[in-house]
């Protein structure tokens, strides 16, 4: 059998291009409004079908980990965090994500699918029937019931993301805004310190295990980084309004995306669920 060595680097190069792409974007989506994973885990599983899932899902922690970490940096110039809360907020996510990685076999999976569906429908009605939810921020000044809060909200999304995971970051938003009265511009700039709480979590186990491909996630890393950085622009420039509309757009893709794979996985139409929704986002993003 004779290789075409020049073909197979044209299309190992046209690959990691078509990737990085992929990764601007999502980036950019994961810097304004989160879910930035909907965008790049597609096109690593179709772009690496030869590689382990787990290779896949790591490679890809170590992208939306840069890029997570970039836009945190470049919120920071421009927002107040509260660091006070929001630090242990992402401890309490870094330790629940683990826990609730070991937790998956513990609860059904079709409960968990049913259940988030309709918080996800509830969650989209209610930010579109509220229309000036989201648009006036209150300045937390650190008390203990601030604190709590912080350290439950951490803790509630950190064991659902390692558990499960579809929509934790639209989950996180929501609840920053209700639960401590953020606008949606510093609800978005403080989840992603929680993010990266959970993100780290998941490469402490990639990393060690090998799934990881650095040179692959090199490139894809700093696509990222340059997506957030444009998304993190266009959410200071725009505002709370412009993230609104963002997260109401995501908020319907969850939606149709987990109908359709329910739909798909119930016993009337005979498939499977689709391992997009299925896996866990301690894993996915």
């Amino acid at each position: 059998m004779v290789v075409n060595i020049g073909n197979l680097y044209k299309e190992i190069t046209i690959d990691i291009i078509t990737l990085g792409v992929f990764s601007f974007f999502g980036g950019l989506i994961d810097a304004a409004v989160g879910g930035g994973g909907l965008i790049l885990i597609p096109a690593l599983l179709h772009a690496l079908p030869e590689q382990a899932l787990s290779t896949v899902f790591g490679t890809n922690k170590l992208a939306v980990w840069a890029g997570t970490l970039s836009s945190i940096h470049s919120y920071m110039k421009r927002i107040n965090i509260v660091w006070r809360i929001m630090i242990p907020t992402a401890i309490s996510a870094f330790v629940f994500a683990y826990l609730g990685a070991k937790s998956i076999s513990k609860i059904p999976e079709e409960l968990m699918q049913y259940l988030v569906f309709l918080l996800l429908i509830s969650m989209a009605v209610y930010t579109f029937r509220q229309k000036d939810l989201g648009l006036n921020h209150t300045v937390l000044e650190g008390k203990r019931i601030e604190l709590f809060k912080g350290i439950m909200f951490g803790g509630l999304i950190g064991f659902y993301d390692g558990m499960f995971g579809p929509g934790s970051g639209s989950f996180l938003i929501f609840l920053f805004i209700r639960g401590f009265g953020f606008d949606f511009l510093n609800a978005s700039a403080s989840a992603k310190l929680i993010n990266l709480g959970t993100f780290t979590s998941a490469l402490l186990f990639f990393i060690p295990s090998g799934n990881v491909l650095w040179q692959i996630g090199g490139v894809i890393a700093v696509c990222n980084i340059l997506g957030a950085f444009v998304g993190v622009f266009l959410a200071l420039r725009f505002g709370s309004g412009f993230i609104r509309v963002l997260f109401l757009i995501l908020l319907i893709f969850l939606i149709g995306r987990m109908g359709l794979n329910l739909l798909g996985s119930s016993p009337l139409a005979g498939g499977g669920a689709s391992l997009a929704v299925l896996t866990p986002s301690l894993f996915v993003s």
